[in-house]
């Protein structure tokens, strides 16, 4: 407990408001007029009230407290007024309300200049106390409510033994006076018996801001002028009057007069002063005097409240349960000089200083006004409870007392042994050996003395000399108590740890002397260079390694956690030896005499091994190293079984093999099988010559393992290799797939096809070039880049032979290509599918491709198109499908595909017998998931009219977004063909059959008229890709499919590319057209167009032309004349093509024909046209 200074000095302004802190103070005076007066901190007037007519005795405040547990009463804030009488109460709600709004009147008022302002008026309660002479001090305690007993008991004692008892017990308002007859008086107000009444304001803003603050200052200063008081002697307002309330019961002294009284925080407990030197504390529930000090004559009363500390085991075992919290009662007795505090109720004294006679103390016992329940969220309080103020010095000195001192005798013990543990932790902090020792010895209790050691070793910045001092000193503190006082499980603890950190200095100090002498030689041989703190490794903390190692049964064990990382602890025993720098013999025999079995040796330095494989392969001597350290330790005793006779599995060499196959370092791993496997080589034929001949050859199961398990290590180096490749710049694809033994066994059949398909696609690499890489062969004109790819995959399918087939590795490249397409739709991806050879492999991949990831996008495309009735835009696009217009055309284009790679493989099926799924014999214990080429083999038949079916619609809908047609692709068909759309392609579907509706016909015309003059239009004379090509034909097979006549669709194909100029793409075109005449009559009018054009439309009319056009016939001459060349596309065409089209027409019109002879007649004239100059 101490008594400190916390403030001396000057005052300093208010900087802020802040959680927990005043935002504005209000100073509340009362006057001998009756008068109660607000103020600002500067002194301006907010609000006066004459609430009775008699003097102010004395002002309390009662605000919000936290309730501690859900069973306390939240309490109502209240300003209380007491009167020689009459006691005002007024609630806190409406006073802070007030009292803010007048406050921002008043700040507007001296803004604006304006005149008088009213307050809003207050509501108050006016008690008039009776049976008790004289008043001098009082207390609201609050509201109340009491126990059936008690009102039973209350109700017996006023009505007698036939009155009648509530069901309920009432609300009731509870006040403690002190004075004289009684000297002690308890009023109880039933809540509702009185109604709040509303106060006229007396005082209010004056006419000006600047009469206010003259009238507030005059009334700091105490004086006032007479015209003011008369004044406000005319403005005098009405007094309510009191409601009577009589003393329910009280403490009789006739003799003894109360002085104050001082409530505690809880409301529980009250300390009274009286003129004969007592200090009172009265039961404030019960109303009776439970402990009275003598001696205290004008004695200042404060009260302490103090909460437990709850630590972190605390709050995991029981944190719902409340804090505790204890009461003390602090007595300032000035005429001793003395400042004492008590624990209650009847606790000892348990503090007392000595201070000044002359000294003020300062409870309030409130806090601020204005707080609730939900504005209390996270309130941190910044006043002191007590504080007292010594005016000779100006200092203000707080009373700290800490929880245990309110603990019985029993308990404080305890309590103080807590207070040290906190004590030694505070220590710790600044490394204060010789302090943090004794504290620990001065710890009674066992449990608290080992807690505060655990609290020590497990500081990071302790060094290991101090934690090995002070454990060697609690060690020979508990062996010098009697063994039978002495807790065995503490002195167990001690001992282990002081070996533990023995050990730990031993092996510390082998690494040191070498790596003093190598530092040594590095400063003086080293060139200065820039390092990084952060980049180098210190030595293992102390903590570190008391906390992975324990005593068991006297044997040193590593402990074993799921998180634990037992690479730091391995390269602090092992990381010297293996580097060259430490004396390897020596910390052998140091590791044995240590304890720790050789099991758990050999894991601690596999572990160190297989981690640090970067630095391992920085030495070339560290494998040397190891197979040295593997020889040690299984020589060590309980190494290998004494039994073992090689024609079994030994557990100690299967726990190298154990440690190996599951590590993703496969360089260190494989290097560390091929050790181990020399070493039980080598132990395996001394085994055979001690208990065989000479003649025989030795034959192990377990070489056989070791043969097993480095042919699976040399396959993941050359694998991992292979994987780390570094990714071209901006390919996709994620990060660079680890692996082990282990993990490649669990991945099933499929997991090596399924890592290289992975850096095949990050690679970016060619279905061509995989296909000759899988072929063995090469080409000599590729990047560099790819020379590498080559020669790793050629490797590595070299050793996979079968896990790396051609179709199962395209399968999962297949695969692959399309997982990460659906992870960003915008990737350009590669169609591998084609590559697959066996109809098996291709079928179920491919059914499985459209099941997962290709229906659901594309059915979004087709409902879209639907909807708008044409190629949609690409925010439309991106909206629905999930890509822009150009993705979702490709993607389309890829759909095709992929239906009629379907139904090919599906007719190829039946022809070729299925695939048998194998690997390699080392790898033919993997189990785990189903690879894709097994699943695709298990994939049911499909109905081949339903993928018909759909690959219609694919393409109508690629066609529609290549050239941008309007049309609606699922109105095309009937209700049949609607249904069946995006169902299982398995399922058996009712298909449109038979010939369809005239009307239905008619659009499906209608559209396949547009896509032909739509792929007509694309064609410019340049020289066009396969795609665009293929486009005519595709456009004839789904006229044919969707029952339109082809015929039609030719004979205006053919015109729209004589149209465009393309004569001799035009005749390929019509020599498949079966009516002639109809396509003749079409192209002697497009001949017609021509020939005018170059006759009356040339921006170059000769006058041969002009003779030439009056030598015609006037029909044809008329005829010509109403030709409108506007409509060709391609006007310009030479005449020797318009002579050659005229020729075909010829040819093509019969004899009879009406058209004939104009024809002939424009034969004529082109002819005459080509033949003039």
């Amino acid at each position: 407990m101490t008594l400190a200074v916390t403030w001396s000095g000057t005052l300093s302004a208010e900087e802020g408001s802040s959680t927990g802190r005043p935002d504005w103070t209000c100073v509340v005076v009362g006057f001998s007029s009756g008068y109660v007066r607000f103020y600002t901190e500067s002194g301006v007037l907010l609000l006066a009230q004459l609430l009775h007519e008699d003097p102010v005795l004395q002002l309390k405040c009662r605000t919000y407290e936290i309730p501690r547990h859900s069973g306390v009463t939240e309490q109502h804030e209240e300003l209380s007024i007491l009167y020689p009488a009459a006691l005002v109460t007024i609630d806190g709600f409406s006073l802070f309300q007030s009292l803010r709004a007048c406050r921002n009147q008043v700040a507007r008022a001296a803004a604006a200049g304006s005149d008088v302002i009213q307050p809003p008026p207050l509501a108050y309660k006016k008690w008039g106390l009776q049976d008790m002479d004289t008043i001098t001090d009082h207390s609201s305690i609050g509201i109340t409510t009491l126990s059936v007993f008690d009102q039973m008991k209350n109700a017996s004692m006023l009505g007698g033994f036939h009155t009648s008892v509530k069901g309920s017990p009432p609300a009731m308002s509870q006040y403690i006076t002190v004075g004289g007859g009684p000297y002690t008086g308890f009023y109880y107000a039933i809540e509702g018996s009185s109604q709040p009444l509303l106060s006229h304001v007396a005082l209010a803003v004056a006419s000006k801001l600047t009469s206010a603050l003259f009238s507030a200052a005059s009334g700091w200063l105490g004086w006032k002028s007479k015209n003011e008081e008369e004044s406000v002697q005319k403005q005098k307002p009405k007094v309510e009057p009191a409601t009577a309330l009589p003393v329910r019961f009280g403490l009789p002294d006739s003799r003894r007069h109360g002085e104050s009284i001082c409530l505690s925080p809880c409301n529980t407990m009250a300390g009274v002063t009286d003129d004969f030197g007592r200090v009172t504390l009265l039961d404030v529930a019960r109303g009776i005097a439970i402990r009275m000090w003598k001696g205290y004559r004008d004695a200042q009363l404060g009260w302490v409240q103090v909460s437990e500390a709850r630590g972190e085991r605390d709050l995991a075992t029981s944190p719902s349960m409340p804090r505790r919290h204890a009461q003390f009662l602090v007595i300032y007795a000035p005429r001793r000089g003395i400042l004492e505090v008590w624990g209650t109720q009847h606790g000892p004294r348990v503090g007392a200083f000595t201070v000044g006679k002359h000294c003020r103390l300062l409870y309030a016992g409130h806090r601020l006004m204005g707080v609730n329940s939900v504005t209390s969220q996270g309130w941190q309080i910044h006043t002191q409870q007590v504080c007292l103020f010594d005016p000779v010095n100006g200092a203000l000195r707080a009373v700290t007392i800490p929880f245990h001192l309110a603990l019985s005798d029993k308990k404080s013990e305890r309590a103080k042994d807590m207070h040290l543990l906190r004590r030694v932790t505070t220590l710790l902090r600044s490394l204060l050996e010789s302090e943090a020792q004794s504290v620990l010895l001065d710890i009674k209790h066992p449990a608290i003395k080992k807690q505060a050691l655990e609290s020590l070793l497990s500081n990071k910045n302790a060094p290991v000399s101090c934690l090995t001092n002070v454990t060697r000193a609690l060690l020979a503190s508990l062996k010098e108590q009697d063994p039978e006082a002495v807790d065995k499980s503490l002195l167990q603890f001690c001992s282990s740890e002081l070996k533990l950190l023995q050990l730990y200095t031993d092996v510390q100090l082998l690494h040191y002397l070498v790596d003093l002498i190598l530092q040594r030689y590095t400063e003086m041989n080293s060139r200065p260079c820039v390092s990084f703190a952060q980049d180098s490794s210190g030595p293992l903390p102390v903590r570190t390694f008391l906390s992975q190692l324990e005593w068991v049964n006297g044997e040193l064990r590593v402990i074993k956690q799921p998180d634990t990382d037992w690479t730091q602890l391995g390269s602090f025993l092992f990381w010297g030896c293996l580097s060259g720098q430490s004396p390897l013999q020596r910390v052998c025999e140091t590791l044995q005499e240590s304890g720790i079995s050789p099991q758990q040796l050999l894991s601690l330095l596999l572990s160190v091994w297989l981690n640090k494989e970067k630095d391992v392969l920085k030495y070339p001597d560290a494998v040397s190293h190891l197979g040295t350290l593997l020889s040690t330790l299984s020589s060590m005793k309980g190494a290998v079984d004494e039994s073992w006779d090689g024609q079994c599995v030994s557990p100690w060499w299967q726990q190298v093999r154990t440690a190996c196959v599951q590590s993703e370092s496969s360089a260190a791993a494989l290097l560390a099988a091929l050790v181990a496997h020399r070493v039980a080589k080598n132990a395996i034929t001394r085994l055979g010559e001690s208990k065989f001949q000479e003649e025989w050859e030795c034959v192990s199961l377990e070489l056989e393992q070791w043969v097993v398990c480095i042919k699976q290590l040399e396959d993941v180096l050359a694998l991992q290799t292979l994987l780390c490749l570094p990714s071209p710049q901006g390919s996709t694809g994620g990060a660079v797939t680890r692996c082990s033994v282990k993990t490649l066994l669990e991945s099933g059949r499929g997991g090596v096809a399924d890592c290289v398909s992975k850096l095949i696609f990050r690679q970016g690499v060619s279905p061509d070039l995989l296909r000759d890489i899988l072929q063995r062969r090469g080409e000599n004109d590729i990047c560099v880049c790819v020379c590498v790819v080559l020669e790793l995959l050629e490797c590595v399918c070299q050793r996979f032979p079968n896990s790396l087939s051609p179709d199962v590795l395209f399968a999962h490249c297949s695969w692959e290509n399309v997982v990460q397409w659906n992870k960003d739709p915008e990737v350009k991806t590669i169609n591998n599918l084609k590559m697959i050879s066996n109809p098996h492999i291709q079928f179920g991949v491919s059914a499985m491709m459209w099941q997962t990831f290709i229906v659901k996008r594309f059915s979004a495309a087709a409902f879209l198109m639907e909807k708008v009735g044409k190629a949609p835009k690409d925010r439309l696009c991106r909206r629905d499908v999930g890509m822009g217009d150009a993705a979702v055309r490709s993607f389309l284009g890829s759909s095709v595909q992929l239906l009629q790679a379907l139904m090919e493989a599906d007719s190829a099926v039946e022809q070729v017998s299925a695939p048998d799924v194998c690997v390699e014999e080392v790898w033919g214990g993997a189990e785990g998931p189903v690879s894709i080429v097994e699943l695709a083999l298990d994939q049911r038949s499909v109905h081949y009219p339903l993928v018909q079916h759909h690959c219609v619609l694919a393409s109508l809908l690629h066609a529609a977004m290549t050239f941008s047609l309007r049309l609606k692709p699922l109105s095309l068909f009937d209700s049949k063909g609607k249904n069946a759309f995006f169902r299982d392609l398995s399922s058996i579907q009712l298909l449109p059959s038979g010939d369809m509706d005239h009307n239905l016909v008619t659009v499906r015309q209608e559209v396949s008229h547009s896509a032909t003059l739509s792929i007509g239009g694309r064609t410019n004379g340049v020289k066009h890709s396969s795609t665009e090509d293929m486009w005519p034909s595709v456009c004839m097979e789904l006229s044919s499919i969707l029952q339109v006549n082809t015929d039609i669709l030719r004979r205006h194909l053919v015109c729209e590319l004589y149209n465009q100029g393309l004569d001799l793409r035009a005749e390929e075109v019509m020599m498949e057209v079966q009516d002639k005449d109809v396509l003749g009559s079409q192209l002697l009018v497009l001949t017609g167009q021509r020939l005018a054009f170059s006759l009356l439309h040339s921006q170059s009319q000769t006058k041969p032309n002009m003779e030439l056009l009056a030598r015609l016939p006037p029909t044809l001459c008329t005829w010509l004349k109403a030709m409108d060349p506007s409509e060709l596309r391609c006007p310009s065409v030479p005449l020797s093509q318009s002579s050659r089209l005229i020729n075909k027409v010829i040819e093509m019109l019969p004899e009879n024909h009406g058209q004939y002879s104009l024809a002939l007649h424009l034969l004529e004239a082109v002819d005459s046209l080509h033949e003039e100059p």
